[in-house]
């Protein structure tokens, strides 16, 4: 067999795999998480998020919304040094972001087996 018919099988075999990757994770909204802030903020949005009354009321003082908690356990950043305290069955993470206004912000979380707790939400001195 000739190198250039050898090339061509070659190169149709890699188009098909390409193909099939592209059909199989086209499909999928797969996510890879192997980092371990990425994978406790994918677990804490799968579950469904109950609020405190604590934080509902800083939920009433409207300097932030529901769309920055999402926002928040999309992109932030765990604080690993100051969490896993256990809390009632469940484990508490303090999780690092910001509002639409780019003020700073911490949210305390209780991550319990079914359920994700919003204990409290700070608003962080951004002159410190």
């Amino acid at each position: 067999m000739k190198f250039t018919q050898r090339l061509a099988y070659y190169l149709f075999g890699i188009l098909i795999g390409c193909m099939f990757l592209f059909f199989f994770f086209g499909q999928k909204k797969t996510e890879f998480c192997y980092f371990p802030n990425c994978r406790v903020l994918k677990d804490i949005r799968n579950k469904p998020i109950t609020y405190s009354e604590q934080a509902e009321q800083v939920l009433a003082q409207g300097w932030i919304n529901q769309e920055d908690i999402r926002r928040t356990l999309t992109y932030g950043k765990v604080d690993f040094s100051n969490s896993k305290h256990k809390f009632d069955n469940g484990v508490v993470y303090l999780i690092k972001g910001k509002n639409t206004k780019d003020e700073p912000l911490i949210l305390e979380l209780v991550n319990y087996q079914d359920k994700a707790l919003l204990k409290n939400i700070t608003k962080v001195d951004a002159s410190k």
